[in-house]
């Protein structure tokens, strides 16, 4: 009978014995099985190379800041050190260029169990700085550690990112996010943006913008957004109202203490003072006004008449990198107004093709993220550019004149060194999910990936239309 050879040999066959005859003599031969090439690990997703269009858009973006800050950075330049600033703020390039390439190396799944420590640290930090912080352009923001400084608010964005990208994950159902997942996302919203609010409204806004944001693509219904804005909105009229209650009794006291033992009032915190509603009303009402070339300079306009000269000088081509005129006169042109620096040295073309880099992240944000089968991944990658991009537009907005002045850097180019390190963590974030979440369309993958990940996070993504 002819033997049928079978090529399929499990590795674990077992020797096969062949019985053989020389001059009558039987002699045992034993054939070792065929050795099968081993097969990638089912149990663990193979890494694949981190995203190049992202990383292509981040060295754009280090190299545009090296740049502009050079050209931006006149006030600071000092006789004996005229590279001071940029050796300074480059440290904290080559300090965020560490960070994304250790955190695009993480699995993303490492982020989420550090959401839960980071609030706690981000939030002490915040509420250290409200109470004990430096005071930064009227506002207390920082820290002060040496020579160095932090700002939480930077942290706390971040922080609330990683936090609603776990939340909504965990509670994906059906067509949407459960009633108890919006509930406790609203919850981390609300808490940490009375917290946010004396360090300023502006990162106040961009945070609550990108956390709507992540609330419409983790899939919550209209409905349920429509209430947590109601919610909001109470809380906020009931702090308002609390803050302006609480200093009107404070100013009645301090007035009948006054009339009665003959001493001037006492010095104590106000709370409306805390919070700086009277300069963020006063800027939104200056914004409304308008300013004028005209207009006599003082310490209320003198940044926003400055910026608008920087940008005029500019025109459609700009004068060339390193030949600003307003940079020497123009305050803060190296964080909270570079971007008028950048149109003056690079024309109404450098600005737009600038705005149009940030955008095209937050496109390629959305690729990956429609490209991965797990809803964690997803949202943290989209959350980890809205910030970045949100952050952006707010810088320009206030530049270009479209919002009221307010201190908020560009990302990755304006000088601050907390902001570099917290965006490019980012950034690391970001191609951390393009190695390690993009799955879809491989189904071995996508066993591999469930194996890794904890049960609450083996949701589906809820941005893809279809396989």
């Amino acid at each position: 009978m002819p033997i049928q050879e079978n090529t399929d040999i499990l590795a674990d066959t077992p020797a096969v014995t062949v019985r053989e005859t020389i001059d009558g003599v039987p002699v045992e031969e034993t054939s070792a099985p065929p050795k099968r090439r081993p097969r990638a690990s089912a149990t663990t997703v193979t890494p694949r190379r981190p995203d190049t269009y992202i990383w292509g858009i981040y060295l754009l973006l280090l190299l545009v800041s090296v740049v502009e800050l050079y050209s931006a950075s006149s006030t600071e330049v000092s006789a004996s050190n005229v590279y001071a600033p940029l050796i300074r703020h480059g440290i904290f390039l080559a300090m965020g260029l560490g960070i994304v390439l250790v955190c695009q190396r993480i699995h993303y799944s490492v982020f989420r169990k550090l959401a839960a420590p980071l609030a706690v640290i981000s939030l002490g930090l915040l509420i250290l700085s409200t109470f004990s912080g430096v005071e930064i352009n009227g506002a207390q923001r920082a820290i002060q550690i040496g020579p160095a400084t932090i700002q939480p608010p930077e942290i706390v964005k971040l922080t609330v990112v990683l936090l609603l990208a776990g939340v909504l994950a965990r509670n994906q159902i059906p067509g949407g996010v459960s009633n108890r997942g919006v509930v406790i996302a609203a919850l981390i919203v609300t808490v940490f943006s009375i917290f946010v609010l004396p360090n300023g409204l502006t990162n106040l806004l961009i945070m609550m913008g990108a956390s709507v944001c992540m609330f419409v693509i983790g899939g919550v219904k209209m409905k349920q957004i429509g209430v947590v804005f109601l919610v909001y909105l109470l809380c906020g009229g009931m702090a308002y109202w609390l803050r302006g209650a609480t200093s009107s009794a404070d100013r009645e006291y301090d007035a009948v203490t006054a009339t009665q033992t003959g001493t001037a009032p006492s010095s104590r915190v106000d709370i409306t003072e805390l919070g700086r509603t009277g300069t963020q009303k006063n800027r939104i009402m200056r914004h409304l006004a308008g300013v004028s070339p005209t207009d006599t300079i003082d310490d209320f306009n003198r940044q926003v008449i400055l910026s608008k000269f920087a940008m005029a000088h500019g025109g459609i081509h700009g004068r060339g990198p390193g030949n600003s005129r307003e940079s020497a006169r123009l305050p803060l042109a190296f964080s909270d107004y570079i971007y008028s620096i950048i149109i003056e040295d690079a024309g109404l073309i450098g600005g737009i093709a600038l705005l149009i880099l940030y955008l095209c992240l937050l496109g390629r944000a959305g690729i990956v993220a429609s490209q991965c089968s797990r809803a964690f991944p997803a949202l943290l990658i989209m959350g980890c550019a809205l910030l970045i991009v949100l952050q952006a537009l707010v810088h320009m907005a206030i530049v270009t004149g479209l919002a009221p002045v307010s201190g908020q850097p560009l990302p990755f180019i304006s000088k601050g060194g907390t902001s570099v390190l917290v965006m490019s963590a980012a950034i690391g974030m970001m191609l951390s999910v393009s190695r390690y979440g993009v799955t879809r369309g491989n189904k071995r993958e996508q066993r591999a990936e469930m194996n890794q990940l904890p049960e609450d996070l083996q949701a589906a993504n809820p941005m893809q239309v279809g396989e």
